[in-house]
């Protein structure tokens, strides 16, 4: 026997369409305030500044902004070749290079550790490490700040075992260091709980197996462990890294770029384009900051994509 089906009626066809209307546009009321929260505090100031790099706008424009001149690339290039621009590139890949590492190793280590003892034990360091990431980094910076002066504690504890430690943040040798330093401590525990939850997320049954065929203690963590942890390993350095290059608190509150730029990063420069009325060049400094993150994060996506 053959079933025929029955054609709709044009009442519910029409009903079907009323319904995926009105969903619509219940969705768009929710959408809305988004969309316009974005577009106005985010769109529009991205393509603003985007079309301000290829101009000459200086703050005695701001009442005209439509009556100045195109320049091109020219602001790209006086950037790139501003020397006080080129030292920051230098200070800020200085700050990559020595914090990225070190913060990532400290974080893998204190997770392995945490991740062998009783959750509670975990739980207590957990938030202990993790105080410092949730902290206003403007309290830390000034704390540091003090930590780090001539008679401060960190010289205090050289003292005792006969080392005069130097005044850290007047020093143009060691001022950088000792940012750096103090930037690991803060940015270790939100690394860390991301290690830990990876840690986790590894199933029991891989390191039995691993342990039945013979694999000591570190076969497991180097063969199982680390090739497994690479998703969580790559996330960790593209989050680490695209904060270190940005990095802007630390050297504006404790030495606000000084001594002798020695601590001036490429967006306190930028920063100091905008503070000076040099908004065309500072937006150009800003994009040359965003090409170098993408960069590195592409750099970073291909490196750990052979080996997962």
């Amino acid at each position: 026997m053959v079933t025929v089906a029955r054609p709709q009626r044009p009442g519910k066809v029409t009903s079907l369409a009323a319904q995926r209307r009105r969903s619509a546009l219940i969705a768009w009321v929710f959408v809305a305030p988004f969309v316009l929260t974005f577009g106005t505090f985010g769109l529009i100031p991205l393509v603003s500044s985007f079309a301000m790099a290829f101009t000459d706008l200086r703050a005695r424009d701001i009442r005209t902004p439509f009556n100045v001149d195109f320049v091109g690339i020219a602001n790209f290039v006086t950037v790139l070749t501003d020397e006080s621009f080129l030292r920051a590139l230098r200070n800020t890949l200085f700050f990559v290079v020595l914090g990225v590492p070190v913060t990532m190793f400290i974080a893998l280590v204190l997770a392995v550790l945490l991740n062998s003892v009783s959750r509670r034990v975990a739980t207590f360091f957990r938030v202990g490490y993790y105080i410092p990431v949730i902290t206003t980094i403007v309290a830390v910076a000034v704390v540091w700040r003090l930590m780090y002066q001539d008679t401060g504690v960190i010289n205090t504890l050289l003292g005792v075992v006969g080392i005069t430690g130097p005044n850290w943040l007047s020093d143009p040798n060691t001022a950088l260091v000792a940012i750096t330093v103090m930037a690991i401590w803060r940015n270790v525990g939100g690394s860390m709980v991301i290690f830990l939850a990876g840690l986790q997320s590894i199933p029991s049954e891989v390191n039995e197996a691993a342990s039945i065929d013979g694999a000591n203690a570190w076969q497991k963590f180097f063969r199982v462990t680390i090739p497994m942890m690479m998703p969580t390993i790559l996330l960790n350095t593209i989050l680490i890294t695209t904060g270190y290059m940005q990095f802007f608190d630390e050297p504006f509150v404790m030495t606000n770029g000084g001594p002798l730029e020695s601590t001036t990063s490429i967006a306190l420069q930028v920063y100091n384009q905008f503070k000076y009325g040099n908004y065309s060049i500072g937006a150009a400094g800003a994009y040359i900051l965003f090409a170098l993150v993408g960069i590195l994060a592409i750099i970073q996506f291909r490196f750990f994509r052979q080996r997962t």
